[in-house]
């Protein structure tokens, strides 16, 4: 069962670190490059709000994104603001995101998220969720994934783990972390099976394309490469 509220809290939580943390950036380091190829910390900062943006549209019913390239359009046209403008755009959206999210609403209802993808609305807070600590981690500020909240860490296993299962083009894959938790992913011929093991935060680093899995160990076959989120 998907506790919506529950979700909600942790993204306050998660914000709130983020939020301190860029809070002592100067404007030099928010120019200077994040983690993700081609952006700046800029373009995380501001695609963190307009991420905020797009998750109030979908709760409202509309469309996430006016289109693919509005999105990108905008995240480059306000990467290369100052760290104030930057904090205080985030915090806004932030704030209008809580109020929408505080309105009564069906959470069991299905809504429309980018490219055709389809979820419950009470998965959305999650999805929120995973934005603020991943591109927290991105930032290259001192956050890492080793500082992630355990909880996190197995549910954000376990959703890139059912993302990638009954894809064709990456082989049966059995995951198991140190505590011996179990996920099953990919959508190759289960004789085909190949396992991976180590720390869940590796795990999850190789999953989500922060880590290039050097720190686990696999058999039955080459760790695969996985398509791009």
């Amino acid at each position: 069962m998907i506790d919506h509220a529950h979700d909600l809290g942790a993204v306050r939580e998660a914000t709130e670190r983020l939020l301190d943390a860029v809070g002592k950036l100067d404007n030099a380091a928010v120019a200077e490059p994040s983690r993700l190829p081609g952006w700046s910390r800029g373009h995380v900062l501001t695609h963190l709000s307009r991420n905020a943006d797009a998750i109030g549209n979908v709760l409202r019913g509309l469309p996430m994104y006016a289109s693919s390239e509005t999105r990108d359009a905008d995240i480059a046209d306000g990467a290369p603001r100052p760290v104030a403008e930057q904090l205080a755009d985030l915090r806004e959206t932030v704030d209008a995101l809580r109020a929408v999210s505080a309105e009564p609403a069906d959470w069991s209802r299905t809504v429309a998220l980018r490219n055709g993808v389809t979820d419950s609305v009470a998965r959305v807070p999650f999805r929120r969720w995973v934005e603020v600590e991943l591109h927290h981690v991105d930032l290259d500020i001192g956050y890492e994934l080793e500082d992630l909240p355990a909880e996190f860490v197995e549910r954000e296993i376990a959703f890139l783990a059912d993302r990638f299962l009954g894809n064709e083009s990456v082989p049966a894959t059995g995951l198991t972390d140190l505590d011996g938790r179990t996920w099953s992913t990919g959508g190759g011929p289960p004789s085909d099976l190949v396992t991976v093991q180590g720390p869940a935060v590796e795990l999850l680093g190789w999953l989500c394309g922060r880590r290039d899995g050097s720190a686990l160990t696999v058999a039955g076959g080459p760790l695969l490469t996985l398509p791009p989120l």
